[in-house]
């Protein structure tokens, strides 16, 4: 797929006439910092230990998903438990307990110059993530300072997560555009629902264990396999002067 067809393509199924892209939609886990590989080693724990079983694969589908959610969803297909929101976010401060104790996680390499090349354009960027471990989001504005200030849309700010398209609908009226004018940095399957379903141009970045199929067939419009190779890809998508 190259990034002429994809916007194409794009275009006739969006039913607009231009692709100006004004904002930018980033997910966090997978796509700011490598760190699913350590919340699936914290889930399968707390579950584990909840003698629900399960792999750590399962967690890179669910990933998008706000975590309170995650945990009534796992307790009630697992062990057959109906939780409730206090219970949940109790298990998700275990959870996130079990996290923090793995260590600090790195930074999806090039994503920082993604990011500042698209500052560089006037392109905002705007924070939006599943996620409700603080201690990952404070992190953000030392690690990519200047980039999001404000503009963010997190598990906290949500009643539906992802694949439900409201945190990202939530993340076009943040950054005060149309649909048609983001572009979704995104890494997992439910996001890419979530982006799609928003009306998004869709890019996945397959930093993950799950095949491109599973990221196209959830809606990404474009795949790209690295931070490094959408680096790269930016002008095309950008500029498109063929279109």
């Amino acid at each position: 797929m190259t990034e002429k067809n994809a916007i194409i393509n794009y275009m006739k199924y969006a039913g607009v006439k231009a692709f100006t892209v004004k904002a930018a939609l980033v997910d966090c886990d997978g796509v700011l910092y490598d760190s699913m590989k350590n919340h699936s080693r914290a889930w399968v724990k707390l579950m584990t230990k909840n003698g629900i079983k399960c792999s750590r694969d399962e967690f890179y589908m669910l990933e998008g998903m706000v975590g309170t959610e995650v945990i009534k969803t796992k307790f009630k297909s697992g062990a057959g438990k109906v939780l409730t929101d206090d219970e949940a976010l109790a298990l998700y401060g275990v959870k996130g307990r079990y996290f923090r104790e793995l260590g600090e996680v790195p930074m999806i390499p090039n994503t920082l110059e993604v990011l500042n090349a698209l500052k560089e354009r006037g392109i905002h960027s705007v924070l939006v993530t599943g996620s409700q471990q603080v201690s990952l989001l404070e992190r953000i504005e030392q690690d990519y300072p200047g980039i999001f200030g404000e503009r963010r849309v997190t598990g906290h700010d949500v009643k539906h997560g992802k694949p439900n398209p409201e945190p990202y609908l939530k993340g076009i009226a943040h950054a005060g555009v149309k649909p048609c004018e983001c572009i979704v940095l995104e890494n997992a399957p439910l996001g890419e629902q979530a982006a799609h379903a928003a009306g998004c141009f869709t890019i996945g970045i397959n930093t993950g264990p799950l095949s491109e199929k599973d990221l196209y067939k959830a809606g990404a419009d474009i795949v790209y396999p690295s931070m490094e190779e959408l680096l790269a890809a930016l002008p095309a998508i950008l500029d498109n002067p063929e279109l």
